[in-house]
C-alpha cells in the first residue's frame, strides 16, 4: 500500500531553508553558474570533426612514413591535477600527455583499439544512435579481452578529443538507484515519478526534463537505501530525493547528482560510513576523481556536506566499543592517501573528523547505529541532523 507523502511542519526545514540561501548566495557572489546548469555536451558536428582530425593526423603520419601516434593527457598523476574550490579537481591546461604508438609491441594492440572504437562512436554519431559500454565489448569480445579494457579506452578517448562521455553517443548501464519526490522525462519522452514508498527506480542515463525537488541524501549503501526505504523515510522527510550509487557511483549517479544540483541548487547531503572508503566516495560525489578529471565541470558538485556518519558521532552517541572495526593496514593508507589530497585543506572540519578516526583507530558502518535502536537512523539521526543543521 503506497503511502501519500506527508513530511514534517514547515518549521522542520528552517535550518535547511537558511543552508539553501547561503548555497544561492555564494553562487551570486562567484558569478553564478550558465544558464543550461553547467553542463555543456559537444554537438553532433564537433565530435565528427574531432574524430576527422585524429583520423587526418594518422593518415598524414603514413604518408610521411612515420608510425602514427596517439597522444593522451596523463590521468593516473596528481602533478597533472589541480584543485579549485568552485570545481573541485580538475586537469592542468599544460599536463604531462602519454603516447601511444603503433610501432611498439607495448601499446600497438591499444592504439588498434582506438582506432576501432573511434570508429563505431563516428558511425553511432553520424546516424544518431546509442549504444551501451557492454554493447561495443560484444561487438569483438575476443579482440577486447575484458569490459574493463573497453572502458578505459573510452575514458582515453574522450579526454582525448576533449568532449564529454556522453556527447560519444556511448553510455553504460546505470547501477544506482532513486527514490522521492522527482518526476522527470527521459530522453525518448518517457514520463517517470518517481515515489516515496517502498521501491526506487534505476537511476537514468539521459534525462530531458525534472522537476519537483526539495533536498537530495546521497547514501553510500545500497543496503543502507533500502533500509530507508523500508522505514518510510521518504515519506516522512518529504519532499526530498534518495540517490545511492551502490558504492562508488558510476558516471549516471553522479551525472543525475550534478543535474539536480544544477536545476535546482538545492541542498546535497551524503551519508557514508564512518570509514576512508565511504569518505572517499563522497569526495568523489563532491570533488571528483583523478580518472575523470578531465570532465570535473560536468561531475562534481562542490555545494555537497557530510550528513554522517561523522567519527565524532560515534563518541557523542556512546556507540560501544565492541560494534567498531579496527581499521586495517590498507584503511590506514587509504586515510593517510585522502589527508594528503589538495581539497582537504580547505575543509578543516573534514580534517578533524579523520584525525579522530587516526587516532582511534576504529571505523564504523551506518549499521552501528542499530545498537542504539533498529530504527534509530531514519526516526532519530537523520532527522535532527537536517533539523538542526548537523552536518560538516
Amino acid at each position: 500500500m503506497a503511502f501519500a507523502p506527508v513530511g514534517p511542519e514547515a518549521s522542520f526545514f528552517e535550518v535547511l531553508d537558511q543552508h539553501r540561501a547561503s548555497l544561492l548566495a555564494a553562487l551570486r557572489r562567484g558569478g553564478g553558474e550558465p544558464a543550461d546548469g553547467g553542463t555543456r555536451l559537444a554537438s553532433s558536428s564537433e565530435v565528427l570533426a574531432s574524430i576527422e582530425s585524429v583520423i587526418q593526423d594518422v593518415i598524414t603520419s603514413l604518408a610521411r612514413n612515420k608510425a602514427p601516434v596517439f597522444t593522451i593527457d596523463n590521468r593516473s598523476s596528481w602533478e597533472n591535477i589541480k584543485f579549485e574550490d568552485s570545481v573541485g579537481l580538475q586537469m592542468v591546461p599544460h599536463c604531462t600527455r602519454r603516447k601511444i604508438k603503433s610501432d611498439s609491441p607495448k601499446s600497438v594492440k591499444n592504439f588498434a583499439l582506438i582506432l576501432k572504437i573511434l570508429s563505431i562512436i563516428y558511425k553511432l554519431v553520424q546516424s544518431n544512435t546509442y549504444a551501451t559500454k557492454r554493447d561495443i565489448y560484444y561487438t569483438d569480445s575476443q579482440l577486447f579481452g575484458n569490459q574493463t579494457v573497453v572502458d578505459n579506452i573510452i575514458n582515453d578517448i574522450s579526454c582525448m578529443l576533449k568532449v564529454p562521455r556522453m556527447s560519444l553517443h556511448i553510455s553504460s548501464t546505470s547501477k544506482g538507484l532513486i527514490a522521492g519526490n522527482l518526476r522527470y522525462i527521459e530522453e525518448d519522452g518517457t514520463k517517470v515519478h518517481c515515489t516515496c514508498g517502498t521501491t526506487a527506480v534505476a537511476v537514468p542515463s539521459n534525462i530531458q526534463g525534472i522537476r519537483n525537488a526539495k533536498f537530495l541524501l546521497i547514501v553510500e549503501k545500497d543496503a543502507t537505501f533500502q533500509r530507508l526505504l523500508d522505514d518510510n523515510f521518504c515519506n516522512r522527510m518529504s519532499p526530498c530525493i534518495m540517490v545511492t550509487g551502490k558504492g562508488v557511483p558510476d558516471l549516471n549517479t553522479r551525472l543525475l547528482v550534478k543535474k539536480l544540483w544544477d536545476t535546482f541548487h538545492i541542498p546535497v547531503f551524503t551519508l557514508v560510513d564512518a570509514d576512508p572508503h565511504g569518505i572517499e566516495i563522497m569526495c568523489i560525489y563532491k570533488y571528483g576523481s583523478m580518472a575523470m578529471s578531465f570532465e570535473a565541470h560536468n561531475l562534481t558538485v562542490p555545494a555537497i556536506r557530510w550528513l554522517g556518519l561523522l567519527p565524532s558521532d560515534i563518541k557523542r552517541l556512546n556507540i560501544p566499543r565492541d560494534t567498531l572495526i579496527p581499521l586495517t593496514k590498507r584503511d590506514q593508507m587509504k586515510l593517510d592517501s585522502v589527508l594528503k589530497r589538495p581539497y582537504v585543506a580547505c575543509q578543516p572540519f573534514w580534517r578533524k573528523e579523520m584525525e579522530i578516526m587516526a587516532d582511534s583507530k576504529m571505523k564504523a558502518e551506518i549499521q552501528a547505529l542499530t545498537f542504539l535502536s533498529s530504527d534509530y537512523l531514519s526516526r532519530v539521526y537523520l532527522p535532527n541532523k537536517l533539523k538542526f543543521g548537523g552536518w560538516i
